[in-house]
């Protein structure tokens, strides 16, 4: 019998994390929150799933109608270009199908616009605060972040932010991309059109601009439509959403990109060969089409968020403004105590420290009964 070989004992345990590039040596892994399938095996049903940013009343019956029958055709590779998806997007939202790309989530769509455009030869801008993907895709492609700071937590209308104005001053000669989120994830803050408009013109043409629409479908803010409305002055601006929010796909795992079409054209050449598979591809196709269920989600969603944001003020929580899916809760001491209290009662909600907020809660609108269950556990 052969001996397995080991290692002298001058020879160093075999360690990868010694072998790898310096773009990825930067990089921490994404951090997804709890291990939420373990948990629900801990609190069962009682389980209150505030956390994530998902939608409690789930995806159109019509979604889940097609995605059923998608399910008998998983034996064959899904349409490599998801033609039928970018055909219903297309009419959707008035743009020719060559300005569409599709990902496994806008994620994947917001790493590939780095990992296409820049390197360590470039710098990408982004707000303090702002979506955890954007330093990510930035230190995937070894590039420089800019990160700059957000509004002060006084600012009238969107504290913590986005300044604009601060962010068009921070783009250097070297600066390949700036990432926006509006509204921003984990803040719930938004700026209107035309304090975009007056953002888009003061960036040059060659510096792309990636506007980040995941919770669009939620916008009802006076003044704020959607960066689309600027696509035909600035062939520059790209603008990615997602099905994971407003219609309840989450799990499905679906976003889409609308950009000039040579910017689509380069991102072809990485997007990983079928990228959104069938039963993806039907339930966000069918899931567009019903636009009654999506109005459905978007009152649930107001009338809950208010609710829950009075109810909270009421028990001396402070929220900031939100036009998203999820409350940004400030406490006067760091919450990791609170956001531990709540755990031990089966109401997982999410942790700010790592976006430099310790002193905050990010709390997901959820059911009235989630909701009200997390008020009861509340100190």
């Amino acid at each position: 019998m052969a001996s397995r070989a080991r290692p002298s004992k001058a020879e160093p345990a075999f360690d990868a994390a010694r072998l790898v590039n310096r773009a990825t040596a930067k990089l921490r892994a994404y951090d997804p929150g709890h291990d939420l399938p373990a948990l629900r095996g801990r609190f069962g049903a009682t389980i209150a799933e505030l956390g994530s940013n998902e939608n409690p009343i789930g995806p159109s019956p019509r979604a889940l109608k097609a995605m059923r029958a998608a399910l008998t055709e998983t034996f064959r590779y899904p349409d490599p270009r998801g033609m039928s998806l970018k055909r219903a997007l297309s009419g959707h939202l008035g743009v020719d199908v060559d300005r569409i790309a599709l990902g496994n989530g806008s994620h994947e769509l917001l790493m590939l616009l780095a990992q296409c455009f820049a390197d360590a030869n470039h710098s990408i801008v982004f707000s303090q605060f702002g979506f955890a993907v954007f330093p990510i895709a930035t230190a995937a492609a070894g590039a420089r972040a800019i990160r700059v700071p957000a509004l002060p937590r006084s600012h009238r209308s969107a504290p913590c932010g986005h300044d604009l104005d601060a962010m068009a001053g921070a783009i250097r000669a070297d600066t390949r991309i700036v990432y926006l989120a509006n509204p921003n994830n984990p803040t719930g803050t938004w700026f209107d059109d035309a304090t975009l408009a007056s953002f888009l013109e003061k960036v040059p043409r060659n510096v792309l601009v990636a506007a980040d629409e995941a919770y669009h479908e939620y916008v009802d803010a006076p003044g704020l439509t959607t960066a689309l409305a600027f696509a035909g002055k600035y062939p520059n601006l790209i603008v990615t959403r997602t099905f994971s929010k407003a219609y309840g796909l989450a799990g499905a795992r679906v976003g889409y990109l609308i950009a000039h079409p040579s910017v689509v054209a380069v991102l072809e050449r990485l997007r990983e060969s079928f990228n959104v598979n069938n039963v993806a591809l039907a339930g966000a196709a069918a899931a567009l089409r019903d636009k009654a269920w999506l109005a459905k989600s978007r009152a649930f969603n107001r009338a809950e968020r208010e609710w829950l944001r009075e109810e909270l003020l009421e028990r001396g929580y402070r929220c900031l403004p939100s036009q998203t899916n999820f409350l940004l809760c400030a406490l006067p001491r760091d919450a990791s105590k609170l956001e531990r209290h709540l755990f031990e009662r089966g109401v997982i909600v999410r942790p700010m420290g790592g976006y430099g907020l310790p002193r905050a809660l990010r709390i997901s609108v959820g059911s009235r009964a989630e909701n009200r269950r997390l008020l009861k556990a509340l100190p």
